[in-house]
């Protein structure tokens, strides 16, 4: 199947370029960068999903802090000042 995508010139030499240092035809190495990048965003996407998943099940189960407790926790943890 082929798409066609146009791309800037600037983007078009990076990708030439490390076609080149790869030793690579640009088609895999633009091939293998969207794969990259899809994988990467459904991997992220389902982290996603379980830590919003798992912040529910704590909430259900009453593991929480209000704002205050967290605010007081970062200001700790990070040498905040309160103002």
């Amino acid at each position: 199947m082929s798409i066609v995508v146009t791309l800037t010139p600037e983007l078009e030499a990076k990708l030439r370029e490390k076609a080149a240092k790869q030793g690579q035809n640009i088609d895999f190495v633009v091939t293998e960068l969207l794969n990259q990048i899809l994988l990467w965003e459904t991997h992220d996407t389902e982290e996603a999903i379980q830590g919003i998943q798992r912040g529910l099940e704590d909430f259900e189960q009453g593991r929480f802090r209000d704002f205050d407790q967290f605010a007081e926790a970062q200001r700790r943890k990070y040498n905040l000042s309160i103002d």
